[in-house]
């Protein structure tokens, strides 16, 4: 099925850019998850208002969202500059337990989030200057629907010098957030999977990009060789 041709809630070629402008996310979760709660447009605005309000400091050289998950592979919004980076406080993990996205009721999936204490490394993707508000509206409508993060600007180390970035947290009170044993991690991520596709190439795919960037995850990197002798 054609992007043209697909209805507001398909799916089918994954999170778009298409997908975004349309708002498909929202839809899809209507049709297949309704008792998802789901922010609106207008309180995503009203949060893209806050966060900005709440930098801490103003970064000449613009807004930096920082990549860590699927942002890494699959941003759907324009990249004026892209930094390897490291945050330090925070670091990924699965914890976040979904029976949407890339779960369903049957076959819950795993998605990862910032938690403290550690590091990160990633990417810091700066966005173009020019329509800024609705490039972070895209970015809202991909991380912010569910509200299982929440936005924060943090510090990120890069090469050329730090920069303060939009990072998005896991959201401790939401009813998503976990911290399971690896057993449990690892049978969830090989078999987990929903509208999105399959947690199992969430995971594959993240630290694909990770190695492409000359980043290595070893927790992660452990995961996907448990997940594919599960497989």
């Amino acid at each position: 099925m054609n992007e043209e041709a697909s209805g507001p809630g398909d799916l089918s070629s994954g999170i778009t850019r298409s997908v975004l402008e349309r708002d498909g996310i929202r839809a899809a979760l209507q049709m297949r998850h309704p008792d998802v709660p789901l922010a609106s447009d207008a309180q995503l605005r009203a949060s893209i208002a806050e966060t900005r309000a709440l930098c801490p400091a103003q970064d000449t050289t613009g807004v930096w969202v920082f990549a860590y998950g699927s942002l890494l592979w699959n941003p759907c919004v324009a990249v004026a500059e892209a930094r390897r980076a490291r945050l330090y406080g925070f670091h990924r993990d699965f914890r976040l337990q979904l029976d949407y996205g890339r779960g369903s009721p049957e076959a819950p999936g795993l998605m990862l989030g910032l938690v403290p204490g550690g590091s990160c490394r990633g990417m810091a993707l700066r966005l173009p200057d020019n329509d800024l508000d609705h490039e972070l509206l895209m970015v809202w409508r991909r991380e912010m629907l569910t509200g299982v993060y929440k936005p924060r600007w943090l510090s990120l180390r890069t090469a050329d010098g730090p920069v303060t970035a939009i990072a998005f947290v896991v959201d401790p009170t939401h009813r998503c957030h976990c911290q399971l044993d690896d057993p449990e991690v690892v049978r969830l991520l090989a078999t987990g999977h929903g509208m999105l596709g399959s947690s199992a190439d969430y995971l594959v795919n993240t630290v694909a990009h990770l190695e492409a960037e000359g980043i290595h995850d070893s927790r992660l990197e452990a995961l996907r060789a448990r997940v594919t002798r599960w497989r």
